[in-house]
C-alpha cells in the first residue's frame, strides 16, 4: 500500500469522549523514575486573566499510556502467561494474576479520569500469535477491542506481517476478509487509529507502506510520535508475510523522520519502537536504574536508546516481552525515558511528559514513568465482555472440541520446556506417519505461544486441552515439514542456537524424544553447545550420515536464525502443526489414562 503523505488531513474516525469507568480499581505501581519540574512554574493547567480569558500556564503535563505486545490476548491469559512478578520492600517476590482487555479497560479508564491531556499508544505486535476468539478471524476481534480502548496510535511489530502487508493493511483500512469474507452482518470497519510503519518500504516505491509519524494535537500542545519495527523482522516472519518489503535501520529512520517533525514545528517526539531489551530482573517494578542509570538493562534497545537523536523525548518499545521502565542516556548525555509493558495486557506503562508550551518541547527533567498492573480485582468493562462473548460465541463450534487429556500443567518456559518436548514429539510422531524414516524434530521455542494449563478454563473440565486452548498455543498454521540432512549439518544447526543471530540471546530449538546433548552456559559462542555430547537413541550423531529432520515450515525456511535449516533436501510437507499436535494427543491420552507433563530432561544445561 502507499504510503499516506502526513501533511494530508487525518482521515481517522475521530472519537468525541471518553468512556469513564463507573468503579474505581486499586492500581499497582511501579518505581518512578522522577525528577523535580524545570524552575520554579508548577506543572498543569496554570490559569491567568487576560482579555481573552483563561489562558494556560507555560507547563502542561500530558499523561501517556503506553502497552505492547497484546497479541489477540482479549482473554486472560492462561498459566504463567497470565502473571506478572511483583518486587516487595522485604526484598521478597510476589504473583500478580493479571491481563484481560474487560479489565485493562477499566483500568485505562480509570489512569484517564481527570486528566485532560491524555495520549494512548502502543508498541507493535497487538495482532498475531492470537487465542482462537482473535486469530481464528483474522485478529478482527482485537482491532474491535483496541477501538474501544481509544487506542490512539501504535507503531507495528513483526507479527503485524504475519499474513503479509496487504493484510495489514485491511486490518488499518477495513474491509472484509478476501478469502473468508465477513464474519458478521457488520463490515469490518478498521482500526481507528494509525498504525505506523515507518521504516518498512514498499520495494518498489522506496514508500512506507503506512504512515511513518503521527501528530497529537490538543489545545496547541503537539506530540509527535515515530512508528518503527526491528530491522530483523524479515530473520523472524515467513517469507511470504514480508514479500515486496525492506525493513530499514530503526534509528537511522526514527534521526530521519525526527527531523520532517521538528521542521513542522513538532518539538516533543516519542518513538514507538517494536524492539526491546532484557532486564536484570523478573519483576516488573524492578530499580532499572540501579546503581546507574540504564544498568540494569541489556539488548538491541540500549544501543538505539544511545543513538537515537536527542530530539526524541521518550521511547516506547517491546518486543522482547518484557518489563522495565530505565533512564539511558541519549547521545547528548541527557537522560531518556525507555519503557515496556510486558505483552499480553498484563501491565501498562503510566508516564507524565510535562510540555513546555514557550519552547514546544517536553522538560525532560521532569519526566516521570511507571509499570502499573492490569489486576483482575476491579470491574470488567461490560463493552468488552459483550465483544468477547460475540466473538466467542461465534467460536465456540470449533474452539470447545476436546482434543486431549493432560493430568497437570505443561509449562512453556524455561530453557527446554515441557510442552516443548510434547510439541517436538507430535511433530516426530506426524512426520514418521509422512515418513517412517523420520529420526527427530526440532521446534522453535518462539512458536510456543502459551501453557497447557490443567484446570478448566471455560467449564469443559479439568485436564481437559480444547481445540482454543491448542489454538492458543500455536495460532501460525505452520505446517510440519520434512527434510534431509547431514550429521554435520544437524550439529551446525544446533550451534546456531547460540551464534549468529542468536548470539546475544540464544534460541535454544525443542527436542524430540532420543535427542540429548549438553548445553554449557558457562562457555561462549558455539562451545556452548559439546559437539561430542551429542546423542541420537544413545548413539552419536555421524557427520557424514543423512538424518530425517521434522520441522514447522518456518524453521524450514531457516527462520530465526537457523540458516542451515533452510538447507535441507528431499522435502515433504505435511498437516499444520496444530493438527499435527490435536492428532498426537488424541492418540495418546483419555479422560481415564491423560498425558502426564514431560520431565524436560533432553538438554543437559550447565550453568
Amino acid at each position: 500500500m502507499p504510503a499516506t503523505s502526513p501533511a494530508h488531513p487525518e482521515r481517522r474516525r475521530r472519537r468525541t469522549n471518553r468512556f469513564v469507568a463507573l468503579a474505581a480499581g486499586v492500581v499497582t505501581v511501579g518505581a518512578l523514575a522522577a525528577a523535580a519540574l524545570p524552575g520554579p512554574a508548577t506543572a498543569g493547567e496554570n490559569h491567568r486573566k487576560g482579555g481573552h480569558g483563561h489562558w494556560p500556564g507555560r507547563y502542561q503535563d500530558v499523561q501517556l499510556l503506553s502497552f505492547n505486545d497484546l497479541h489477540g490476548n482479549l482473554e486472560p491469559p492462561a498459566g504463567s502467561s497470565g502473571r506478572v512478578t511483583e518486587h516487595q520492600h522485604d526484598g521478597t517476590t510476589k504473583t500478580i494474576d493479571a491481563g484481560g482487555v474487560e479489565y485493562l479497560a477499566t483500568h485505562l479508564r480509570q489512569a484517564r479520569k481527570g486528566e485532560k491531556y491524555s495520549i494512548t499508544a502502543a508498541g507493535g505486535d497487538m495482532v498475531g500469535a492470537s487465542p482462537l476468539i482473535s486469530g481464528l478471524f483474522h485478529d478482527e476481534p482485537t482491532i474491535e477491542a483496541l477501538n474501544k480502548l481509544d487506542l490512539d496510535v501504535t507503531s507495528v511489530g513483526n507479527h503485524e506481517f504475519d499474513e503479509g502487508a496487504k493484510e495489514l493493511a485491511r486490518l488499518q483500512n477495513g474491509g472484509c476478509h478476501p478469502k473468508d469474507g465477513c464474519y458478521t452482518d457488520k463490515r469490518f470497519k478498521g482500526a481507528d487509529f494509525p498504525y505506523l510503519a515507518a521504516n518498512v518500504l514498499d520495494e518498489k516505491t522506496k514508500k512506507p507502506i503506512l504512515k511513518p509519524y503521527w501528530v497529537w494535537k490538543k489545545n496547541g500542545v503537539k506530540v509527535g510520535f515515530i512508528g518503527v519495527t526491528l530491522e530483523g523482522t524479515p530473520d523472524i516472519v515467513s517469507a511470504e508475510g514480508v514479500k515486496g518489503l525492506s525493513f530499514k535501520d530503526e534509528t537511522e529512520t526514527i534521526n530521519k523522520y525526527a527531523k520532517v517533525l521538528q521542521k513542522q514545528g513538532v518539538k516533543s517526539i516519542v518513538a514507538l519502537i517494536h524492539e526491546g531489551g532484557f532486564p536484570a530482573s523478573t519483576s516488573y517494578n524492578y530499580d532499572c536504574d540501579s546503581p546507574g542509570a540504564g544498568d540494569g538493562i541489556s539488548g538491541p534497545i540500549v544501543d538505539i536508546a544511545k543513538n537515537v537523536t536527542p530530539q526524541v523525548d521518550a521511547l516506547v518499545t517491546g518486543h522482547t516481552h518484557n518489563a522495565y521502565v530505565c533512564s539511558i542516556a541519549d547521545p547528548a548525555g541527557k537522560p531518556r525515558m525507555v519503557t515496556s509493558a510486558a505483552s499480553f495486557g498484563r501491565l501498562y506503562t503510566d508516564t507524565t511528559l510535562t510540555y513546555d508550551r514557550k519552547t514546544g518541547d517536553i522538560a525532560r527533567t521532569a519526566v516521570k514513568s511507571a509499570n502499573r498492573v492490569v489486576t483482575r480485582d476491579v470491574p470488567k468493562a461490560p463493552d468488552m465482555t459483550e465483544l468477547i462473548s460475540k466473538w466467542n460465541t461465534l467460536a465456540a463450534p470449533i474452539g470447545n472440541k476436546p482434543i486431549g487429556y493432560i493430568s497437570g500443567d505443561i509449562g512453556n518456559t524455561g530453557t527446554e520446556s515441557p510442552l516443548g518436548d510434547l510439541i517436538a514429539d507430535a511433530q516426530l510422531a506426524h512426520g514418521k506417519q509422512l515418513d517412517p524414516e523420520t529420526d527427530l524434530a526440532l521446534m522453535n521455542p518462539g512458536g510456543i505461544r502459551a501453557p497447557l494449563t490443567y484446570a478448566a478454563k471455560a467449564g469443559e473440565g479439568d485436564g481437559v486441552v480444547t481445540y482454543a486452548e491448542g489454538f492458543t498455543v500455536q495460532p501460525f498454521a505452520n505446517t510440519v515439514n520434512l527434510q534431509d540432512f547431514t550429521g554435520a549439518q544437524l550439529i551446525q544447526v544446533l550451534k546456531e542456537q547460540v551464534s549468529g543471530p542468536n548470539a546475544a540471546a540464544p534460541k535454544v530449538l525443542q527436542v524430540s524424544s532420543g535427542l540429548t546433548y549438553t548445553l554449557d552456559l558457562t562457555q561462549s559462542g558455539t562451545d556452548r553447545v559439546v559437539t561430542d555430547s551429542i546423542r541420537l537413541n544413545g548413539s552419536a550423531i555421524d557427520p557424514a550420515a543423512t538424518y530425517r529432520v521434522a520441522t514447522n515450515s518456518f524453521l524450514a525456511g531457516g527462520g530465526d536464525g537457523f540458516p542451515t535449516l533452510g538447507q535441507g533436501t528431499n522435502d515433504v510437507v505435511g498437516s499444520d502443526d496444530l493438527a499435527a499436535l490435536e492428532q498426537y494427543l488424541t492418540a495418546n491420552s483419555s479422560a481415564a489414562n491423560p498425558i502426564a507433563p514431560p520431565k524436560a530432561d533432553r538438554i543437559t544445561i550447565v550453568k
